[in-house]
């Protein structure tokens, strides 16, 4: 008994050890070949280098004016790497790359603990295989990172009440929960897993003698303190300090970023279903397609653990979809439980022929999309150059290397199956080296492209005089982030006219000043006939004004409003 749990162990860690250096060279490949990326990762860089630059770690700052959209947890993790290594770039992608290794970590333990290690290891490389689960690990969005604090309070809810009773097990759940909150306000979700759980023990399909009973009201408890850690300075400070800023953020970020947010949001509105027709059949290839098989759901059904997990994925995407506010990332915690669930209740050998066949032509489609985007990029049409520029071999070479990957794949995984059709694990493989190509070589292929904000704030530089003074309206986090030199904004959170006019107003004071806004036809209180043409960025024209280009009046601002960006130093 003693050498076969030996023999257990070892295939445990020799696995997980191979799962890990897999799962680390697929998503930390390219880290530090590219700058932070539009729509969110420069937001959260700049906060976080903020942080960094002021010393004000408790209230975030874009620009030196108070961030409210999101907790603090994930800007700190960027922020203390920076002032580790006083480099951004090299330091922004960490935490959610250390977050998704986590996240695979916690899946791989699970199913190792709840079946044994062929299931978990099933469920670790479903998950990398998943398209969303990678695209969120390389990226310095906070999303991947909520989705690790979720999954590890899904494991301790899952370790307490299916593996064996342990208090401190449930407790670390809620605590996660409560991390999860302070980074997203959706951390909450494990919650829903106890509406199964209850299902289970009250109709006596599945009983929990020794884990239902009054000590699960310690849970909320554990939430609620972390909660209040975090709660008890933004009111001090927001009810004692004259500064009314303080109190916007307070009745920001504890309500409209939240409960308003999820019923009445006003941005990315989508359809009820858009999860399920426009997210999932993409970002969770090839998942469910296993589903598709009687033996799956006859497996799914009998055991309580899967059945209680598809029960939360379920209820997670209703969440959501529930929200008239929509984006693909939202439902990405859903995706390692899901994982699980299918590595648990699909058997690899009895897998449809129709299932390979789906991989073989998605592989062909892949290097179909990739040989035809050699010839675009060769004969330079316009759809390739505004995404690259003119300059478009480096993406051509980027195209032929993806797609001799593909054929190579496709070539090995046919001539084994002697049929038109591809196992998972060839699939996998290309999966897992076009995301290492991704990395190491679309990263500073595309990098140029993706901020221009750099370009322009360098002409700017050159373009005004030394010790001159730069103002920024209608603006994007980016040009905060790249830019060499401190600037002054008039509030993000303001409408544009009203950043017109006290840009208007500063720049009235000093002759030395210059504003750099959107071109726009409500432009007010400037010349647009004298104005600096910096060119296109981020689908935006920009313009630079100088005291030349100022009207003789301008209506006066409802609240005068200047923000000075901290800066320890430019963007490295």
């Amino acid at each position: 008994m003693n050498d076969e749990r030996a023999l257990q162990h070892k295939e445990y860690y020799q696995t997980l050890f191979w799962l890990m250096m897999i799962g680390f060279i697929v998503i930390f490949a390219g880290i530090g070949l590219r700058d932070p990326w539009p729509a969110d990762e420069p937001r959260f860089v700049e906060v976080a280098r903020e942080m960094v630059a002021s010393g004000n770690w408790f209230f975030p700052q874009r620009g030196g004016e108070f961030y409210p959209d999101k907790p603090p947890i994930f800007m700190w993790s960027m922020a203390i790497l920076y002032q580790l290594t006083d480099s951004i770039s090299w330091t922004f992608l960490l935490p959610n790359a250390i977050a998704s290794l986590i996240t695979l970590l916690c899946v791989y333990d699970l199913g190792a603990r709840l079946w044994n290690v062929k299931v978990a290891k099933k469920a670790a490389i479903l998950l990398l295989i998943a398209p969303q689960f990678v695209i969120q690990a390389k990226t310095a969005q906070i999303d991947a990172m909520v989705a690790c604090w979720i999954t590890i309070s899904m494991y301790g809810l899952i370790r307490h009440f299916f593996v064996a009773p342990s208090r401190l097990w449930y407790l670390l759940a809620w605590f996660f929960m409560g991390l999860g909150v302070l980074t997203k306000g959706v951390g909450f979700l494990p919650i829903f897993f106890l509406i199964p759980i209850l299902g289970l023990h009250y109709t006596h399909r599945h009983r929990f003698e020794s884990q239902i009973n009054i000590q699960l009201f310690l849970g909320p408890l554990v939430l609620l303190a972390v909660l209040i850690a975090w709660l008890i300075p933004i009111l001090y400070f927001s009810y004692t300090s004259d500064n009314p800023d303080f109190a916007a953020y307070r009745d920001n970020i504890l309500f409209k970023q939240t409960a308003e947010r999820y019923v009445n949001s006003w941005g990315h509105i989508k359809p009820w279903y858009f999860f399920v027709i426009s997210v999932i059949p993409l970002l969770w290839f090839p998942l469910y397609l296993l589903m598709v098989n009687k033996d799956f759901w006859r497996k799914l059904t009998a055991s309580p653990v899967t059945l209680s997990l598809l029960i939360w994925v379920v209820l997670v995407i209703v969440f959501f979809s529930l929200s008239p506010g929509k984006r693909n990332l939202y439902i990405l915690p859903a995706l390692p439980m899901f994982a699980l669930l299918v590595g648990a209740c699909c058997s690899l050998s009895q897998v449809k022929k129709w299932f390979n066949k789906v991989l073989a032509s998605t592989g062909i489609l892949l290097a179909s999309v990739l040989v035809v985007g050699v010839f675009l990029c060769l004969f330079k049409l316009p759809a390739i150059t505004r995404q690259v520029g003119e300059t478009t071999w480096p993406l051509a070479l980027l195209c032929l290397m993806g797609a001799v990957i593909w054929i190579g794949v496709l070539y090995s995984g046919i001539r084994q199956q002697k049929t038109m059709s591809l196992n998972l694990v060839h699939y996998g493989v290309g999966i897992g080296l076009t995301w290492v190509l991704y990395g190491l070589v679309a990263y500073p292929v595309m990098n140029e492209v993706r901020t221009p904000a750099k370009a322009i704030m360098a002409k700017v530089q050159s373009d005004i005089a030394p010790g001159s003074e730069v103002g920024l309206a209608r603006f994007k986090e980016q040009f905060l982030l790249f830019s060499p030199m401190p600037l002054v904004h008039f509030s993000y959170l303001a409408s544009p006219q009203e950043q017109d006019k006290n840009a208007w107003l500063w720049m009235k004071e000093n002759p030395n000043r210059y504003v750099i806004t959107q071109k726009s036809t409500d432009l007010l209180c400037f010349n647009l006939k004298k104005a600096v043409d910096l060119g296109i960025a981020h689908r935006r024209h920009w313009l630079l004004f100088g005291h030349d280009a100022l009207s003789d009046t301008c209506p006066k601002p409802q609240r005068v409003q200047r923000y000075v960006q901290a800066m320890k130093q430019i963007y490295q």
